[in-house]
């Protein structure tokens, strides 16, 4: 299998890897299975029906899918907390809002992370791939970009809270799950795509290693993410007001037990998991308004929005 890592932020990265191709290998049985086996952990939440969810951007009508069962109350009971909106699905664990603004961030990231990535959805070498995994899919953009790509492949976005739209290409669903518990899908992936799960995943290493045992042979998985620790060529962001700001916003995160700059360690831990073929590239991307540079002045002004919102 191989893994590519394209990390993107100040600066961003990118990095893909793939994994060695192994022969299946049966597993010995206990001699009593009913008592030595684990209880199974419980499979995702597969939403659907007409649940209250914004469908509007949703460019379907004839050929349309939706969440494959029903969600439980639970699910949907979003609490609310300083005017803003967060996951009802093992509340406190996700630390940042679904509601609308939200959705319009992550929105406005996923098209400065298309133009940055020179409008290409994805930078691993796919070559018609059968099953198809998004980690946190958020509104569920690059799914639904990801469906009309390949139109014979399943494409399966996971996330805390159900906000995509329920109308989707028909090979397109959603499933409201943690990335972090067990997976219990029976069947493997062709490729694996992450991006942007910064302070969002409490054990990087164990995620990369459950994203290993979840591929196919020579499948691929595709970590984008970013370095959040601000830094500027002429050194004028020393001794600022910004720096203490990010300082202490590194520092606040390690604490809560969550990474803000996974992107410089995912090559050793893609390694580490046993990935072979790995490819990671860093990709700049400016914070602020000052570049002379067009393309750049466009993500930079995108990436100060999508900042701003979310603090």
């Amino acid at each position: 299998m191989s893994a590519q890592q394209h990390l993107a932020s100040e600066p961003p990265h990118s990095s893909a890897v793939q994994a060695p191709i192994q022969p299946a290998q049966e597993e010995p049985q206990p001699e009593n299975p009913a008592a030595q086996a684990p209880a199974p952990a419980p499979a995702p939440i597969q939403a659907v029906g007409d649940i209250a969810i914004d469908d509007s951007n949703s460019a379907y009508s004839d050929e349309l899918s939706t969440f494959t069962a029903s969600l439980t109350s639970s699910v949907l009971n979003f609490p609310t907390e300083n005017g803003r909106r967060y996951s009802a699905f093992r509340e406190g664990t996700y630390v940042f809002p679904n509601d609308e603004s939200e959705q319009d961030r992550m929105d406005l990231h996923h098209e400065m992370m298309t133009r940055v990535c020179g409008g290409r959805f994805h930078l691993a070498p796919l070559t018609n791939p059968g099953r198809i995994l998004d980690i946190g899919t958020g509104t569920g953009l690059w799914c639904i970009e990801m469906g009309d790509l390949y139109p014979d492949a399943e494409v399966i976005g996971n996330d805390f809270s159900p906000v995509q739209p329920n109308m989707v290409p028909r090979n397109v669903k959603f499933e409201v799950d943690d990335v972090e518990a067990p997976w219990t899908h029976p069947i493997k992936y062709d490729y694996i795509h992450s991006r942007f799960m910064a302070a969002s995943i409490a054990d990087w290493p164990k995620l990369v290693r459950t994203c290993y045992d979840n591929l196919n042979p020579s499948g691929i998985v595709e970590f984008q993410d970013g370095e959040f620790e601000f830094y500027s060529e002429d050194g004028s962001i020393e001794n600022s007001w910004l720096r203490k700001w990010n300082t202490d916003m590194l520092a606040a995160t390690s604490m809560a037990g969550r990474i803000l700059n996974p992107g410089q360690q995912l090559e050793g831990w893609v390694r580490a998991a046993g990935f072979e073929d790995v490819h990671t590239e860093k990709i700049r991307v400016p914070l602020g308004l000052w570049p002379k540079d067009m393309t750049l002045a466009s993500n930079t002004s995108e990436l100060h929005s999508k900042l701003s919102e979310g603090l």
